[in-house]
């Protein structure tokens, strides 16, 4: 009776070891899809499972800045594929540009796209304005243009 219930408590060790370090990689897919989102703060766009997409101000270009420690906490929006423009996002505006990973990111008007570690659910904000890393973030419009909040 020891054996499967040790097994089972490695089952459930290895899950919880996974769904940990998963949390902290960029968002990777094959033609990951950007979409669109209205709130109190604006309409916005969202990646995949709604969370939202911040530009980072230090990236002056299309090439990402953000990496190392920046990158565990503003997780760049990656794919295999060619970025698709779902629901109210301008394909035009879509592209990639290659990081120093060798990865590449999803970027819309030229802003390459993070998601937020600190967005506990799709729609949060909770990273809007924020100075971190050596200049803003901000959530981006689905002009491709920053939103910052009221006084912000």
């Amino acid at each position: 009776m020891k054996l499967p219930r040790v097994a089972t408590l490695i089952f459930v060790a290895a899950l919880a070891v996974a769904a940990c370090s998963s949390a902290a990689t960029p968002s990777t897919q094959s033609g990951v899809t950007i979409a669109t989102t209205t709130t109190p703060l604006g309409t916005f766009l969202v990646g995949p499972n709604g969370n939202t997409l911040y530009l980072f101000e230090a990236d002056t270009t299309a090439v990402p800045t953000c990496s190392g420690d920046c990158a565990k906490t503003w997780l760049p929006l990656t794919t295999s594929g060619q970025p698709v423009a779902g629901p109210g996002v301008k394909a035009a505006l879509l592209s990639t540009s290659q990081r120093g990973d060798g990865t590449s990111q999803v970027v819309y008007n030229g802003h390459p796209l993070y998601s937020f570690i600190g967005d506990a659910k799709a729609g949060d904000t909770s990273g809007e304005g924020l100075n971190c890393f050596g200049a803003a973030w901000d959530v981006v419009s689905s002009a491709g243009a920053k939103i910052e909040k009221p006084g912000g």
